[in-house]
Parts: C-alpha cells; sequence; structure tokens
C-alpha cells in the first residue's frame, strides 16, 4: 500500500469513530452469537456503565430484563440466520436494563454488515422514557377527557331530564292556570248570564204581571159598583176579564215553574201508550174555546194512532204552540194542525198566518225570556218555545220551524221509533 492510501485509511477510520463516539444515539455492535463487540459513549452514558470493558466481550441479554432473556435468544438467533434492516420489535413495548437493575422503554432499529471476521449486528438504541412519559400523559388525559365527557354527558342528561321535568311541571301549572282562566270566564259569563236573566225576568215580570193585576183590580172595583139586577150582564163582563186574568198569571207562573224543574232536572219523560189521533182532538177542542172572534182551527191526522211517548209533555208542546198561533194571528185567521205515524215516526206541524217571525229572530227563538222584535206589545214570556224544546229534547224529538214576517210560521216537530 502506498503512503497516500495509508494516509486515507487512517483519516476514514478517524471519521467512522468520531461518527461513532459522538453520536447522539446508542450504538451498538455484535457479533453474530450476540456478544458485544464495540459500543459508544453515548450508549455507556444510557445504561449507567463507566468503562466499554464492562460490556464488550458480553452477551447483548446483559441489557434487557431477565424476564425477556430467553424469548431474546430466539429472536436473535431467528435475526442472525435472515438479518436485514428493520426496526426491532415491531408493534411491540421494548424495555432495557441499566447496570443499576432500572428499567426504562426504548426503541432499537437494527442493522448488519459482513466483513473478513464475519457478520456484525449493529443496533441503534434510543432512550423514549420521555416519549413514554408524554405518552402516558396523553393517554392519562385522554382517559380523564372521556371520563369528564361521560360526566358531562350524564350531566347532560340530567339536566335534561330536570328541564324536561321542569318543562312538564310548567306546562301542568299552565293548563292548570288556563283551566282556571276558562272556568273563571265561565263563571263570569255565567255570572253574566244570571245577570242579564235576572234584568230580564224583572222587567218581564213588572210588565206581564202588572196588566192582569191591574185588569183584576179594576174589574174588582167596578163590580162593586153593578148593584142592580138588570146590570148582571156588565157582572159577568168583568168577572170574565178577572177569570182571564188570572189564567195569564196561572200560565206565567207554570211557566216559571217548568223552567226550574226542566234546569234542577225535575222532568223526566214517562212514556204510556195512548191513541194520539184522539188526543190531538181533545186538545184541539179544547183549545178552540181560547180562539179569537171568527179563529179556525183545523185537524187532520194520518197513519196509525198508537203511539207511546209521554202525554203530558206532548200536551204541554201542542198547549203552547197552538196557544201561540192563535195569539200571533188575526182574529180571521186560520191553523192548521196534522199529526202522521208513518214506518215508526211520529210528526206534527203547526201552521198559521199570523204576523211571521223575522230571521234575524228565528236564531235565537228558543233562549229563555227571548221575544221577537214584533211581538213586544202583545203578552207573553218568552219562556214557551224554550220550555217547548226542552220538553221535545227529553223525548229525544227533533222542532224545526220556517217563517216569513206577515206571511205566518210553521212548526214541525217529529218523534223517530215513538216506542
Amino acid at each position: 500500500m502506498s503512503p497516500r492510501g495509508s494516509i486515507d485509511s487512517t483519516k476514514e477510520k478517524e471519521r467512522f469513530e468520531a461518527l461513532f463516539e459522538y453520536a447522539s444515539v446508542g450504538i451498538l455492535v455484535a457479533n453474530d452469537k450476540g456478544v458485544i463487540e464495540m459500543v459508544n459513549n453515548f450508549m455507556l452514558g444510557q445504561f449507567g456503565y463507566q468503562h466499554k470493558e464492562e460490556l464488550i466481550g458480553r452477551e447483548v441479554e446483559v441489557l434487557i430484563p431477565r424476564r425477556y432473556e430467553t424469548v431474546h435468544h430466539k429472536h436473535r438467533e431467528n435475526y442472525a440466520r435472515k438479518p436485514e434492516r428493520r426496526p426491532m420489535g415491531v408493534g411491540r413495548d421494548l424495555f432495557a436494563v441499566r447496570k443499576d437493575g432500572t428499567e426504562f422503554p426504548v426503541e432499537v432499529s437494527l442493522s448488519n454488515y459482513s466483513g473478513p471476521d464475519g457478520v456484525f449486528i449493529i443496533a441503534f438504541v434510543i432512550d423514549i422514557t420521555l416519549r413514554k412519559e408524554i405518552e402516558n400523559a396523553v393517554f392519562v388525559q385522554k382517559e380523564q377527557l372521556a371520563e369528564n365527557n361521560q360526566k358531562i354527558e350524564e350531566l347532560n342528561q340530567g339536566l335534561e331530564q330536570i328541564v324536561a321535568l321542569r318543562t312538564m311541571q310548567l306546562q301542568a301549572a299552565l293548563d292548570k292556570v288556563e283551566a282556571s282562566h276558562h272556568e273563571l270566564t265561565l263563571a263570569l259569563g255565567k255570572e253574566k248570564e244570571l245577570g242579564d236573566l235576572k234584568s230580564r225576568f224583572v222587567s218581564m215580570a213588572s210588565h206581564e204581571f202588572r196588566t192582569p193585576l191591574s185588569t183584576i183590580l179594576s174589574s174588582a172595583s167596578l163590580l162593586a159598583k153593578y148593584t142592580e139586577t138588570t146590570e148582571q150582564e156588565k157582572r159577568n163582563r168583568h168577572i170574565d176579564r178577572i177569570k182571564n186574568s188570572v189564567h195569564n198569571l196561572t200560565s206565567i207562573l207554570n211557566d216559571f215553574l217548568s223552567i226550574g224543574k226542566i234546569e234542577d232536572g225535575g222532568v223526566v219523560a214517562t212514556y204510556s201508550r195512548f191513541n194520539v189521533k184522539e188526543f190531538m182532538e181533545n186538545i184541539c177542542a179544547e183549545m178552540r174555546g181560547l180562539a179569537k172572534p171568527q179563529q179556525q182551527l183545523h185537524y187532520r191526522h194520518t197513519g196509525t194512532e198508537l203511539i207511546e211517548l209521554d202525554e203530558s209533555l206532548l200536551r204541554n208542546i201542542i198547549f203552547n204552540l197552538v196557544s201561540n198561533a192563535i195569539k200571533f194571528s188575526a182574529d180571521n185567521g186560520r191553523v192548521e194542525i196534522t199529526s202522521e205515524v208513518s214506518e215508526g215516526v211520529f210528526s206534527m206541524t203547526i201552521k198559521d198566518n199570523g204576523i211571521g217571525i223575522s230571521s234575524e229572530d228565528q236564531e235565537h227563538l228558543f233562549e229563555r225570556f227571548f221575544r221577537a222584535s214584533n211581538a213586544t206589545n202583545i203578552q207573553g214570556t218568552g219562556l214557551g218555545l224554550h220550555i217547548v224544546a226542552k220538553y221535545v229534547e227529553l223525548m229525544n224529538g227533533s222542532i224545526r220551524l220556517a217563517s216569513e214576517l206577515e206571511k205566518g210560521t210553521l212548526f214541525t216537530i217529529q218523534f223517530n221509533n215513538p216506542h
């Protein structure tokens, strides 16, 4: 070898030693038997050794925990048979042991080279204690974060349940307030309606009672003046006026009593079987005695004659409607009454050609104390048609009317399957 070649070889060896000794990673060279041939200063420091002689000539297992020694022998022998560049212990945590016996985590990369003296294995060892501490800290933080998230989730669920419960309680409270408000509104409405009814009753009673009472008083006073026998006709006229007035008062009082019984539930339908044609003819005969001069009452029946209804309620219905037809018709007016039983349905009509009812008034005709605008100067309580509608309802019937001003009124009543 020339002197020049010797100089280059020396420089190359110096460079290699510099790289080897001053590398910032632990480097170990072992032969194919696993005996340590070389170790750099950085690795000595990693493992707590002072001198290279403490490691050179010893098996590499001196640097790993004893619990891995048997397994490591097998892995080392396998690698020596087929060496390749790769990281050691892929997918596993690797640990090394210091001179004082303490363990620490490491990362090892393996390489190899062949020379005149055989095959050598190079191990690059990195102490990853700090990295593991950071990883462990991150893992702990993740666990704590997951635990905190779980607690937050449970807290949120708890809060949601509390909010849902409070919402339900609030809604229930609002419903109660709304119900109370509704009840209060109804109560106020009923109180107002009662006040209106009282006012209308007082107004109606003062008017309706005053007229017959005044008539009775004046006729009674005049009777006292007619003392002569020849004045009997005059006495009879005033006696009739007194009777009619008493009859009107009795009718008014009966209307009030009927309303009270209906609203208290004291009126119930009591069914009996009777001949409706005879029943209607008797009522019409009685009503003709109450008709105005020259008024005509005509009655006609078709179909079978036996029905089963409440005679008393039906009599009141017919009497009231026929009385109204007489009262609101002219002296020479005509009142037509019909009844029919067909296919289990009993129907009757009462028709007059009197003053009629406006379409506006028809909407309120069956209300208590209501009187049509064109009937205010005609005697009446405004209760009759209300009572009629209630009696029809008690027997599960229906009532309709058709009317036109100055052309009369037609009432139609039906009872389905009158027993």
